[in-house]
């Protein structure tokens, strides 16, 4: 079975507190599953690149410049190679390959237009791949500002907003095994002295739109492959020796120690509210365990009681409820994530 979370980090607040917060990396399943069989995946660049004089703005101390273009040819390989090498670098499939030609021919840039299933064989008869991953449109619209500041100095502001249209290809299949919508924005500032030395630091259009198009292709790679998140977590501390004993475990990584602490306090205890803290703790040091089925047992627990306790509308009950979703919905992808990786 595959690890599903790993503690990076214990953050401490004052001590007066009663609840210290634990930072953890979650590692999901890719959104998309492809069959067991695909184990090279092509990356390919179907869309068509926009004109230079469209989507682009750029206005210089207030006043915008007609003359404006921005070239977007070179941005729509960026795109696929920023989705190829994220791809890759998270060793998911045995091979990421980046195809090294545009596929459309025509010049309909603002046109989403799906790979047929002629194209998809051909593409993976010609590479020896068994799948294919390809941006079927992507469009920018880039607003360039330079302005003059009081005090002398210059600024500027680049924002790149990004939309796109990925899809997954099987061959022999008639119809893409699944459509992923993306946009963003992406923004760069700079401030200078003068205009000379605004442009040294100041990305031009061109290079903002290549970075822009990088970033969304590497932000669309966890639909695709398992990915990494990060989340906070938190545990209830208390006043009494064997609360700040569990505590120590915990902030030393040592869950076992720490489970076995909470759950003799939740046997123990004869407050709903100290039963309540110890189940959400135990949750927690299952869930570090990577228990995850125990975890979403006592967070369960911990629920109910903070609900019989505070009632629906209490700070701790509607933590706890959405803990209990996050769990619940960690119990589903790690299952999902096994099935992804043949376990």
């Amino acid at each position: 079975m595959r690890v599903a979370c790993y503690l990076l980090s214990v953050c401490f607040l004052a001590s007066c507190s009663s609840v210290n917060y634990v930072g953890i990396e979650t590692y999901n399943p890719a959104e998309i599953t492809f069959p067991g069989n695909v184990g090279k995946i092509l990356v390919v660049n179907n869309a068509v690149h926009q004109p230079d004089d469209v989507g682009c703005e750029f206005t210089l101390f207030g006043d915008k410049v007609d003359t404006c273009r921005v070239k977007a040819d070179s941005a729509l390989f960026y795109a696929c190679s920023g989705l190829g090498k994220a791809m890759a670098d998270i060793s998911f499939f045995n091979d990421v390959l980046l195809y090294h030609d545009a596929v459309r021919k025509d010049d309909v840039y603002y046109e989403d237009k799906k790979l047929t299933q002629d194209q998809v064989q051909e593409l993976c008869d010609e590479t020896g791949t068994d799948a294919v991953v390809s941006f079927d449109r992507l469009l920018f619209e880039s607003k360039k500002n330079i302005m003059a500041y009081a005090e002398g100095y210059v600024g500027g502001e680049i924002q790149v907003k990004i939309s796109g249209v990925v899809r997954g290809y099987l061959p022999g299949r008639p119809n893409p095994l699944a459509t992923v919508y993306v946009a963003d924005s992406v923004f760069f500032n700079e401030e200078a002295p003068n205009l000379i030395l605004l442009d040294k630091f100041l990305p031009s259009s061109e290079n903002a739109l290549r970075a822009s198009a990088e970033y969304i292709g590497i932000k669309t790679s966890p639909n695709f492959v398992p990915h990494w998140n990060n989340e906070t977590r938190w545990f209830y501390t208390g006043m009494g020796t064997k609360w700040k004993e569990a505590s120590a475990y915990a902030q030393s990584e040592k869950w076992d120690k720490a489970v076995e602490y909470w759950e003799h306090l939740y046997e123990k205890s004869g407050g709903w509210k100290a039963k309540a803290k110890a189940a959400s703790n135990i949750a927690l040091g299952y869930e570090m365990k990577t228990k995850l089925d125990e975890a979403y047992e006592w967070a369960n627990k911990s629920a109910e009681l903070f609900k019989k306790g505070e009632g629906e509308d209490g700070k701790n009950t509607k933590l706890l409820a959405l803990y209990v979703e996050v769990l619940r919905n960690r119990v589903r992808s790690d299952k999902k994530l096994n099935m992804q990786f043949g376990e």
